[in-house]
């Protein structure tokens, strides 16, 4: 089985941007979990609404499973590292963490509809916290994004995984 590459971390991060430019560089397929998701489902938002966060977490796993069976980089939603199960997947391919200070996620997240920051900035950054020792035990590499570009950053997943 080909290592895909994931990139994990906090929503809004910065994983699908990045992601889609690591494919682009390295010619593979890029695939979003969360549209995965949205494909089979309907929009996430409204699956929070109506059957709740378990049965969401149900239908991330099965996005997981499904991506990565493909030879792709795959960009996951913030939560994928919440299930024992998608840890035990994840630690088979090349996880990227992309890390953030938080200064720039009310910028970046004011026009998303997150089902899960009711309360904004406040509870990103209680979700971040609690999940911030997952991110880090699963990750192959860590990019701290705060200060760097969309390129920089691509640039350092292909340098990590010896594609340079």
């Amino acid at each position: 089985m080909a290592k895909n590459i994931v990139l994990i971390g906090p929503m809004g991060v910065g994983k699908t941007t990045i992601g889609k430019k690591v494919a682009k560089a390295l010619g593979k397929q890029f695939i979003d979990t969360d549209l995965v998701i949205q494909r089979d489902h309907g929009p996430v938002a409204d699956i929070f609404e109506r059957l709740g966060e378990s049965e969401f977490r149900n239908y991330e796993t099965a996005a997981l499973v499904e991506s990565l069976a493909q030879d792709a980089v795959i960009a996951t939603g913030g939560g994928i590292v919440l299930r024992p199960e998608n840890r035990k997947l994840l630690e088979q391919h090349w996880v990227v963490y992309l890390s953030t200070d938080g200064k720039h996620m009310a910028s970046r997240l004011k026009n998303g509809n997150r089902p899960l920051l009711k309360n904004g900035m406040s509870d990103w950054k209680a979700i971040y916290e609690e999940r911030k020792p997952l991110y880090q035990s699963l990750a192959n590499f860590e990019i701290a994004t705060n200060s760097k570009t969309v390129n920089q950053c691509v640039q350092e997943i292909k340098e990590m995984i010896g594609a340079e």
